[in-house]
């Protein structure tokens, strides 16, 4: 692919200390064949200088308006962008992206651009959580930018909290999806989101325990791609080792127990639930203190008792709870896959299941993912083979248009009073 078939990438970098890690960000964009335009501010090549991001980029570095004048950078560089990425977005960026200033080449490129615009904000939890930050953070947000929660981690000096820069990967991540997305990525702005992933582990003894094969993989794509997409994401993950999404807040769990007590209470204020999580159906009766050693003659038998059924329970609860709550439910089948999730579907009572056959190399674990999306009241809408992420992006969309229509007949509850 040439150059001109790339991708274009408009790298804005501000001036703080999380600009070292924006180097790295940038190699794995181009490396991921994107064709990169690294515009840092003045204040950022304090931090980096113009010649590392230009021997990165393979572009040339300009800083200043009046730098090629000839070629009118403050406006082209914005129109001939596909995505423009701002890290780390700094407190003074944000105000002025707000307010709509334009005093250097990166603040002008982001009035141009007619493209998707991310922000990855980085700075110390005291500025974050400043009112001024917020409504500046509140107003991009209402414009159609998608503007990431900073993560939560060790920041300037000895000091720790929310603001720390989230990883180039999951960087990475979310520029891919919002790329792949175009225009509509922020169609779950001011939504809030409940997932969960993973596998649940039921404790045999402190060594051993009863669990599963998932991996976390698919409840993390749906969590990348609704934070992508703008929506504000809680992610509820049971013994994953994956790394962790940017802009998503992560609460882990182990058991079954756990998960659903965590989940009961942040589903509350959610527009959508989504039970991506391979729960344990059963659990040991107790646990031992000690590790069980090996005995002569077979062992004696491990008693079980039932785990709840979390999905059911919040279809159960949601009458009183949150009417107009998106419920999902997944369900993993060896065979007689489309059969057998119906028949799950009718005894959850959920608005969608998300069906796929497992085993064989199958959905546990891969990249990629095969699933059938039933629905109590609409046709079954099948995902024939692809990245997960993609299949992610499928189920929001289904969860947005049911959103919506609710939205619609509120509006006419409303206008009929």
């Amino acid at each position: 692919m040439s150059d001109t078939q790339l991708p274009q990438v408009v790298l804005g970098v501000g001036g703080g200390i999380a600009a070292y890690k924006v180097c790295e960000l940038l190699r794995r964009l181009t490396e991921s064949d994107h064709r990169v335009r690294v515009v840092p501010t003045a204040d950022a090549l304090r931090f980096v200088g113009e010649p590392t991001w230009a021997a990165l980029s393979g572009q040339p570095v300009v800083t200043d308006v009046w730098d090629g004048v000839h070629e009118v950078p403050h406006v082209r560089i914005g129109q001939s962008a596909d995505l423009v990425l701002v890290a780390p977005a700094t407190a003074n960026i944000l105000a002025k992206a707000a307010a709509g200033l334009a005093d250097d080449l990166l603040t002008n490129t982001l009035l141009t651009a007619r493209c998707p615009v991310i922000f990855a904000p980085a700075m110390h939890t005291e500025m974050w959580e400043h009112p001024a930050t917020q409504n500046n953070v509140a107003t991009l947000r209402s414009r159609g930018a998608l503007v990431l929660d900073p993560a939560v981690g060790r920041l300037t000096g000895v000091d720790t909290g929310r603001g720390r820069l989230p990883e180039p990967e999951s960087l990475l991540e979310v520029a891919r999806s919002v790329l792949r997305r175009g225009a509509t990525s922020t169609d779950l702005a001011g939504r809030r989101v409940v997932i969960s992933a993973g596998g649940t582990r039921e404790a045999i003894d402190p060594v051993r325990f009863i669990g599963n094969h998932s991996s976390g993989r698919q409840g993390y794509a749906l969590a990348r791609t609704a934070a992508a997409r703008g929506a504000e994401v809680t992610l509820v993950a049971a013994n994953v080792s994956l790394p962790e999404p940017a802009g998503v807040r992560i609460i882990p769990v182990v058991s079954t127990e756990e998960l659903s007590e965590v989940m009961a209470t942040e589903r509350v204020g959610a527009d959508a639930v989504v039970m991506a999580a391979a729960v344990a159906d059963f659990r040991p009766v107790s646990d031992a203190e000690s590790k069980i050693k090996k005995t002569e003659g077979p062992p004696t038998p491990i008693a079980l008792a039932e785990n709840p059924d979390i999905l059911l329970e919040l279809v159960r609860t949601r009458a009183q709870r949150a009417p107009e709550q998106i419920i999902v439910g997944f369900a993993a089948e060896t065979d007689n896959v489309v059969a057998n999730g119906q028949a799950k579907l009718e005894r959850k009572g959920c608005d969608l299941l998300v069906v796929n056959q497992v085993g064989q190399g199958r959905a546990f674990g891969t990249k990629d993912n095969q699933a059938s999306i039933l629905s109590p009241d609409r046709p079954v809408v099948e995902f024939s083979h692809g990245p997960k992420e993609n299949l992610a992006d499928q189920v929001w969309d289904l969860v947005q248009e049911r959103l919506a229509e609710s939205d619609e007949q509120d509006m006419g509850l409303d206008s009929s009073r």
